[in-house]
């Protein structure tokens, strides 16, 4: 008997806190709340995938519409009729910014994680110090680092190659901050037991901790892409035969009003690429350390 009125009572208590914490209407206004805030981010893209195919007529009306009265091509036919007069083939600057996205992606990733992974399970001195000029070091703009870029950059002897841009990208401190503060929640019973197995440093950095580490270095290869695809070579690269994509379809953007249809092309062209690469990469992005690491 006195069983069952435990029972009981644990039953009403947990259905009263089960009422206190959800309620109907509380779900449906959150629910309206967060799809209201979907659809005001959604804005941007729907209207620049709608504007790459309204004549210029129908992009000048204000306020912006969201539909198509007399879609075209047009836009797109002007892009390439534009291109078809250019001395190098448009290939050329897809190649460079393919190999200027590659290894710049590719050098941030590795560079970041090896750097982080002795700061996040190693304690030596001035480790402190590193770890609190790393977050320091966030805080300056692109723009403040411009310049010392440049003079070092210059001094290496690497203007006006592929390196002078790809180096200040991999040594950016983003991606060392944040594999730092994802390899911190690994267990260090993890890493011991690799040890006691007769796991090298480099074999647990490569064999235990990336896995475990999966949805930061995901996140940091779409964020790394997304920086390294948009560069347009800023002073660093003056050669023609060098330069990225971005930096011609963004000359061809300041041609002025005739050519904002062409813009809203370029646009759609240059988002296609990020977005493809965010939605193939979204579900690792979403894993937590028990789904990546702790089940494995």
């Amino acid at each position: 008997m006195i069983r069952f009125y435990r029972f009981i009572v644990h039953k009403l208590r947990a259905r009263k806190l089960k009422r206190r914490n959800r309620s109907l209407g509380g779900d449906i206004g959150l629910t309206i709340l967060l799809g209201l805030f979907g659809l005001f981010s959604l804005f941007p893209l729907v209207y620049t995938v709608v504007s790459a195919f309204k004549p210029l007529s129908e992009i000048f009306i204000f306020p912006p519409k969201l539909t198509v009265d007399n879609p075209t091509l047009n836009n797109f036919f002007d892009l390439g009729t534009i291109i078809e007069g250019f001395d190098i083939p448009l290939s050329r600057y897809i190649f460079n910014t393919l190999i200027i996205t590659g290894l710049g992606t590719f050098g941030t990733v590795l560079l970041g994680s090896m750097a982080a992974f002795p700061l996040a399970k190693y304690q030596f001195p001035g480790s402190k110090v590193m770890s609190n000029a790393i977050v320091y070091a966030l805080m300056f703009n692109s723009t403040v680092t411009a310049i010392p870029n440049y003079l070092i950059m210059s001094s290496l002897g690497l203007i006006d190659t592929y390196w002078a841009v790809i180096f200040p990208a991999v040594g950016s401190t983003l991606g060392l901050y944040l594999m730092k503060n994802f390899m911190v929640q690994i267990p260090d019973a993890m890493l011991e037991a690799a040890k006691i197995d007769g796991a090298g440093e480099f074999k647990i950095y490569w064999r235990v901790v990336m896995p475990l580490c999966k949805p930061a270095w995901i996140t940091l290869v779409i964020l790394s892409f997304q920086q390294m695809w948009g560069t347009t070579g800023g002073v660093f690269i003056y050669s023609e035969e060098l330069k990225p994509v971005s930096y011609v379809l963004s000359q061809l953007v300041s041609g002025g009003i005739a050519r904002t249809g062409v813009s809203s092309a370029i646009s759609l062209i240059m988002l296609i690429v990020p977005v493809f690469v965010f939605v193939i990469s979204q579900s690792n992005v979403l894993e937590t350390m028990a789904t990546s690491g702790v089940k494995g």
